[in-house]
């Protein structure tokens, strides 16, 4: 192995411990209290190094938001493939997405710490379109099937991302908790007037 390919491979290593020692901060800690100073302290590197690797700390909080989509696309994915109608894609993509926020809450966290993602956002990083891209594909079957074939589906795809990412916010802030029959309750009804609202 040549010296550059060897600078390469050590950029690539350092790079991914900074990474694995954000996301063991962000878990013990949450990702409000990540700062480029424990980073380093944790891989016990200087602070430069870890900014010849990244900008800032949003850099690095913005792949920790992209492996977090990666994961969520991948489970968004398997639940698609295995439904056949529009209908129950969306359903099986609403209850794999709920399920995902809470067997992954640092990653959800750390995709929505500001929220929902704006459109400019989602052009911009290839995971979220991909995310956009799944849940748009059966909304504009439904649609075109329906009896108003001129509805908006981004529109849809908003309402549909700000109900469950509603209900979800709601449960990790504790107002909800415990009252797991009722999460599925709204869940279900939610899903059900969402779908139905898009063939009337």
């Amino acid at each position: 192995m040549g010296i550059a390919e060897r600078k390469k491979r050590h950029k690539e290593e350092v790079r991914a411990s900074i990474l694995e020692a954000a996301w063991q901060l962000v878990v013990q800690d949450g990702w409000q209290a990540l700062s480029i100073r424990k980073i380093a302290e944790a891989i016990e590197y200087s602070v430069p190094v870890i900014y010849d690797h990244f900008a800032n700390k949003e850099a690095i909080l913005l792949e920790l938001t992209k492996q977090g989509f990666r994961k969520l696309n991948e489970a968004l994915i398997k639940a698609k493939q295995q439904a056949q109608s529009p209908e129950e894609q969306i359903e099986a993509m609403a209850y794999t997405y709920w399920r995902f926020a809470f067997e992954n809450t640092a990653y959800y966290q750390v995709m929505y710490g500001l929220g929902i993602p704006s459109c400019e956002t989602v052009n911009q990083i290839s995971e979220l379109s991909t995310f956009s891209e799944l849940i748009l594909e059966p909304i504009k079957e439904l649609i075109a099937s329906g009896k108003h074939p001129d509805t908006d589906p981004f529109l849809k795809l908003h309402t549909f991302w700000s109900m469950l990412h509603g209900l979800i916010s709601i449960n990790m802030m504790g107002a909800e908790q415990h009252k797991e029959e009722l999460n599925q309750m709204v869940l279900k009804d939610f899903i059900r007037g969402f779908i139905s609202g898009m063939k009337a």
